[in-house]
Order: structure tokens, then C-alpha cells, then sequence
């Protein structure tokens, strides 16, 4: 599915049809699928309003009104037949139920990066809260909606919450002005609090491992550490240097190429087809020799949220290895084996890392840095590929399908959808 101002299309992933083409009432902001691909959530945030479209009944549609409480989220829970709506300055959210039509609310709800989780198999939500000038978490059972535990949390100003994928532990972590992880299990009980330093930036970003057995936390000191699951201390930490001098290390760097064409064979003007690919410079990976230095871009310290520390991380869906960006390093991805705990394999590109997603199927990895070229890694090595098509197409954004065999690719005003040829066995 595409949003195209009002206009929401949905299409076949393999031909690109258009199947259904729904009206909305304004400027779509937010779009989602529900959990089971039946339904498509539209959020018209100015408005205050939500329209529900269903693939298999194109004429049924649902329109939620916020009215004057107005809407700053909105999204679906895991079974795809209820609606939580957070409604402006945070004062509650609103969770509508397609199937009966009704509302229940949950009120102070606090506005953080990330203050809603539910566990990966759709049986509880975890809530952050703000009341009386202290941080709560508050865990629902989302088949009824009704409170199943509510306790208050050791922290200055909560800043996010996130369940480990078996559902068994939630992770809470502080503001990055106090470098604090905490960790509660299904019933409200602290299992453990890690701290790695004090009176310096902290917490910047966390992942889980999708066993469960890993936390990666990546902080403002340039550093991930890698938790373990059973006493819920410090297994290693990865730095990120910027001379990269272990001989065991492979550095791939993005060079720029240009094609080469045969001058007896052009016709001026030249076909469109060989025109874009003339005049389009491409790139190929080498291997560089180490030790190798990276570029690294000092921070403005006297500007807020400093462009360093360790913004991105991703665990591979088959745990066996870790993708992290260091902001200071804003043009390299770095791939850490987690089998042997130590880099891996470092990308060095000729722009920024905008983004990267792995395959949700196997261990490769899909780059993008604002240019028209994707980048796949796996452990057989890494590509170079461009965009093939007319004018300037810079990604920004990527995401596999479920399956793997395809990603779409967004810029700011198009997107494509590039196909990947199955290896035969």
C-alpha cells in the first residue's frame, strides 16, 4: 500500500496492479496494516481523524473521530481489530474495538520515543506513564483491555520500553542524561538495573536479540554492550574507532567507477537507456588493506542532540550477527560476528548510512545512503546496485517483505520495489 496525499492504493506486490484505490478526507499522515493484511489503518493527524478501509469488503469503511481531543498517534494492536488512538498533550489513549464498537481509556500516557510495546506474541502491552511527577509502567492483557500489573519505575525521566521477543522481560531505559537500563519481568519485579558510567550523555539506542538471550545497548560514548540473559551483565563491549588496524577485519570501500561505453557506437543524441546509464556514475566495493581510517565528523557540542554515539543497531533474524552505525562515523556499517564476539566486516560508503534492514529470512543486510544505489551484504560478500530508471531517485528508506524475496525502496516523492532472484540449491 502507497499513500498519495488523500489517495491510498494498494497493489500486488509481484505485478504492481492496482487492486483497490480509497478516498480519504484529508491528507493521509500515517498509514498501517493491520496484523493480518485485512485492514488498512489511515491517520489524518491534523483532523483528528482515522478511516479504517478493509480489503475483502471494499465498500465497508470505518471513520474514528478524535474531535476536539485531537491525535498525535495512532496504531494497530496485535490482533488487527482494535485501534489506539493517542489523543494531543499526551492525556489519553483511546482504544476502539472494530468488532463490538467499544472504547475503553487509558489514561496519562507519557510522551516518549517509545511508549507503547507489546510482546511479539500480541498477549500484553506495556504502557509508559507520567503522574505526580513520576514514571509508571503500566502492563495490559490486550484481550479484555484490563490492567494486569501497574508499578512505578527508578527513573529521572523514562525515555522508552521494549519487551524481548520471547515476552518474558521488559527492558525500560532512562533519559540519556542518566545512563540506566532496567529490567522487569511479566509481573512488575526488577530483575536487574546496568549502569555503565555516570555524569556523561548515556543511552542512545537498544536492540534485542531475537533469541532473547542478547541486549545490545548503544550509548553516546561510541560503545555497544552486549548484556546476557541470566545474570543480566556486561558479556563484551564494541567499540568503534575510527583507525580500524585488526588484520582479521574485512573493510569493504565504496569506489566510484565510471562506465565505460564504446565511442564507435554512439549515436548522438545517445538512447534514453544508455544516456541514463552514460552520464550515472557507478560504484563497486573494494577491499581495502588495514589498518584503514575512517572519516570522523566531531560533534558540535554546543548544539543540541549531538550527531554521535551509536544510532542505529539490528540483530540478523538468525542471531548471528549485529549491524550498528556510530554517528560519529556516519559513513560506515559495522557487522560484528556475535557467535565470536568481534568485528567482522566493516562497510566504508561514500555518504552517509541513511538506513539498513536485514532480510528477515536470512543473514543479508540492505543498505541505503541517500544516493540512487542499494547495498546488500552477506557473508558471501557485498553488491553495489543501481536503481535503474530516469532522473534522480535517492533512497532514504528501505523494507524487506516478510518473505525476502523483494524490499521496497522510498525516496522523498517515488518509490520502486526491487526483486531478488532466488539461489537455486
Amino acid at each position: 500500500a502507497s499513500c498519495v496525499q488523500y489517495r491510498l492504493v494498494v497493489r500486488d506486490v509481484r505485478s504492481l496492479q492496482v487492486l483497490q484505490l480509497y478516498t480519504c478526507l484529508d491528507q493521509i499522515q500515517h498509514m498501517e496494516w493491520s496484523s493480518d493484511s485485512l485492514f488498512i489503518l489511515c491517520a489524518m493527524y491534523k483532523r483528528g481523524i482515522v478511516q479504517v478501509w478493509s480489503l475483502e469488503q471494499p465498500d465497508w469503511h470505518c471513520k474514528i473521530d478524535e474531535g476536539s481531543a485531537g491525535l498525535v498517534a495512532s496504531c494497530w494492536s496485535p490482533d488487527g481489530r482494535h485501534i489506539l488512538n493517542t489523543t494531543e498533550f499526551h492525556l489519553r489513549i483511546t482504544v476502539w474495538s472494530l468488532c463490538t464498537k467499544s472504547v475503553s481509556y487509558i489514561k496519562y500516557p507519557k510522551a516518549c520515543q517509545q511508549g507503547v510495546a507489546f510482546t511479539k506474541d500480541g498477549r500484553y502491552m506495556a504502557v509508559a506513564e507520567r503522574r505526580d511527577c513520576k514514571d509508571f509502567i503500566s502492563i495490559f492483557v490486550c484481550s479484555d483491555w484490563q490492567l494486569l500489573r501497574h508499578f512505578d519505575t527508578e527513573t529521572q525521566d523514562l525515555f522508552g520500553i521494549e519487551w524481548a521477543p520471547n515476552g518474558c522481560v521488559l527492558a525500560a531505559w532512562d533519559t540519556c542524561l542518566e545512563y540506566k537500563i532496567l529490567l522487569y519481568s511479566l509481573d512488575g519485579r526488577l530483575l536487574s538495573t546496568y549502569r555503565a558510567y555516570e555524569w556523561s550523555l548515556g543511552i542512545k539506542s537498544i536492540a534485542w536479540s531475537p533469541s532473547s538471550q542478547f541486549l545490545a545497548v548503544g550509548s553516546y560514548d561510541e560503545k555497544v554492550r552486549i548484556l546476557n540473559h541470566v545474570t543480566w551483565k556486561k558479556v563484551t563491549e564494541f567499540e568503534h574507532p575510527a583507525t580500524i588496524a585488526n588484520t582479521k577485519t574485512i573493510v569493504y570501500k565504496e569506489v566510484e567507477k565510471s562506465p565505460s561505453v564504446e565511442t564507435e557506437r554512439l549515436s548522438f543524441p545517445p538512447p534514453r537507456a544508455l544516456a541514463s546509464s552514460l552520464f550515472s556514475t557507478q560504484s563497486k566495493y573494494d577491499v581495502s588493506q588495514v589498518p584503514v581510517s575512517l572519516q570522523y565528523v566531531k560533534p558540535a557540542a554546543d548544539r543540541a542532540n549531538p550527531k554521535m554515539g551509536i544510532g542505529m543497531l539490528a540483530f540478523s533474524p538468525d542471531n548471528c550477527f549485529l549491524a550498528t552505525r556510530n554517528d560519529n562515523i556516519p559513513n560506515a556499517v559495522w557487522i560484528w560476528d556475535i557467535q565470536k564476539l568481534k568485528l567482522l566486516v566493516v562497510l566504508e560508503q561514500l555518504c552517509a548510512i541513511q538506513s539498513f534492514q536485514w532480510d528477515p529470512r536470512q543473514p543479508r543486510l540492505a543498505v541505503c545512503t541517500g544516493s540512487n544505489k542499494v547495498y546488500v551484504w552477506s557473508p558471501a560478500g557485498c553488491v553495489s546496485v543501481q536503481v535503474p530508471g530516469e532522473g534522480d531517485f535517492q533512497i532514504v528508506s528501505l523494507s524487506w517483505h516478510a518473505s525476502g524475496d523483494s524490499m521496497v525502496l522510498l525516496s522523498k516523492e517515488n518509490f520502486c520495489v526491487c526483486y531478488l532472484e532466488r539461489e537455486e540449491v
